[in-house]
C-alpha cells in the first residue's frame, strides 16, 4: 500500500509557506547585512580607540640596554609615533625597516618603540641585527600596553604636538601609511 499525501499530513504541513518562519529569518539576517554594508569602506587597520582625541597615557620607561627613562611628557611639542611592537611578532618585523626610514627622513617626529611581552636579551639581539633610528623602550609589567589598550602586535599611536592621540593603527605599517598617519599629527587633525 502506497503512502500518498492528503492535506493535513507532514509532507503537506512542510510544503507550505510559513511566514513566521521568513520572519523570524529576516529579523536575524537583516541587521547583519546592514553591518556588513557599513563596514565595507572601513579600513581594517584604523581602529577607532576610545583614545582617539585624548591625552595619550603617560609612561617613563627604560630603554633597551640601560639608560636614563624616557617620559611621555619628554615628547611634548613635536608629533610622536609610539609603535608597540616584539622580536616574535613577523609583521613587527616586516615594518621595522618603514619605521626606521620614517624616523629618519621626518626628524620633526619623535618615532618611540615599546616592546610588548618580550625579553630585553632578545630585543637587544635584534636591534644589534637590524639598525634602528629610534629609541625601544621596555614595558616589563605591561602597565603602559594595559594603559593603551594593546591587544596584540603590532599597534602604533599617532600624537599631535600636545600629546593628543590622532589615530591608532593596528597591523604592520609602510611607509605611504607612516607619512599619511605623521600628517594628521602633525596636523593635530582627528
Amino acid at each position: 500500500m502506497a503512502a500518498t499525501s492528503t492535506p493535513g499530513t507532514a509532507a503537506a504541513r512542510a510544503t507550505r509557506f510559513n511566514p513566521r518562519v521568513l520572519a523570524a529569518g529576516a529579523a536575524i539576517a537583516l541587521p547583519l547585512l546592514v553591518v556588513l554594508l557599513l563596514n565595507l569602506r572601513r579600513d581594517p587597520h584604523t581602529v577607532r580607540s576610545p583614545l582617539v582625541g585624548r591625552p595619550a597615557p603617560a609612561f617613563s620607561l627604560a630603554p633597551v640596554g640601560g639608560g636614563a627613562p624616557l617620559s611621555l611628557e619628554s615628547l611634548r611639542g613635536r608629533p610622536a609615533v609610539i609603535n608597540f611592537w616584539a622580536t616574535w611578532c613577523v609583521p613587527c618585523f616586516e615594518e621595522h625597516a618603514a619605521l626606521t626610514a620614517a624616523a629618519r627622513t621626518q626628524r620633526d617626529v619623535q618615532f618611540v618603540g615599546i616592546v610588548y611581552e618580550d625579553e630585553e636579551a632578545r630585543t637587544q639581539a635584534f636591534l644589534q641585527k637590524r639598525a634602528s633610528s629610534y629609541p625601544s623602550l621596555m614595558d616589563p609589567e605591561g602597565r603602559t600596553a594595559i594603559a593603551y589598550g594593546v591587544f596584540g602586535v603590532p599597534e602604533t599611536f599617532f600624537l599631535d604636538r600636545g600629546g593628543r592621540i590622532v589615530e591608532k593603527h593596528v597591523g604592520p605599517l609602510d611607509s605611504r601609511a607612516i607619512a599619511a598617519l605623521v600628517a594628521r599629527a602633525r596636523d593635530g587633525a582627528r
